[in-house]
């Protein structure tokens, strides 16, 4: 199979390139979940992330924002000692933050898929990047959406953070000409 380089010869990297990486999601547990997982990618590299992934499920009860916005101080404190994910109290308060806008951001919008894919209205954007020296690292569009989320009270959502969540949840296809995955998605 013809990949984006960026994910190389580890098998996790290439399964999240090959199943995940840029498929169009509209789940909001899943939509919540990129958003913490992203957040917590900040200064890190993503493979750090996917090797912590299964922790974080656990951790945040499977990323039900309903659920993690009610998390006590008690419970960050727990959080924080726990070495499967990443124990940055800044990250971790953040992904409880969150969860309240996130909720916020439901109840306003019907859900948070309709706010979010609203940037775009509704459909990917295709990109057509022939090298990863193309692929920007935000966009007019995440820069907007960054805005916003951090006028609702969302932190950890620069627009770099957003534009990898928008990639990661298929609001665009980077993959690639060369790879497979872009026509697949296109």
């Amino acid at each position: 199979m013809a990949r984006c380089p960026w994910c190389g010869e580890d098998p996790l990297y290439q399964h999240y390139h090959d199943h995940e990486w840029g498929v169009p999601v509209h789940d909001e547990h899943t939509l919540f979940e990129f958003l913490t997982l992203e957040g917590a990618q900040a200064g890190l590299s993503w493979i750090t992330i996917l090797k912590k992934r299964d922790n974080y499920r656990e951790a945040f009860n499977g990323f039900d924002p309903a659920k993690v916005a009610r998390f006590t101080p008690a419970r960050i404190e727990k959080l924080l000692r726990n070495p499967g994910i990443v124990r940055n109290r800044l990250k971790v308060d953040s992904t409880v933050t969150n969860a309240q806008a996130f909720l916020a951001v439901q109840k306003e919008f019907g859900s948070f898929d309709r706010y979010i894919w609203g940037f775009v209205d509704g459909r990917p954007v295709v990109n057509r990047f022939a090298s990863m020296k193309e692929v920007p690292a935000q966009t007019p569009t995440a820069v907007a959406i960054s805005k916003d989320m951090k006028k609702r009270g969302f932190r950890f959502v620069g627009p770099t953070i957003v534009y990898a969540m928008m990639q990661a949840i298929g609001m665009v296809n980077d993959h690639l000409l060369g790879c497979d995955r872009h026509a697949e998605l296109s």
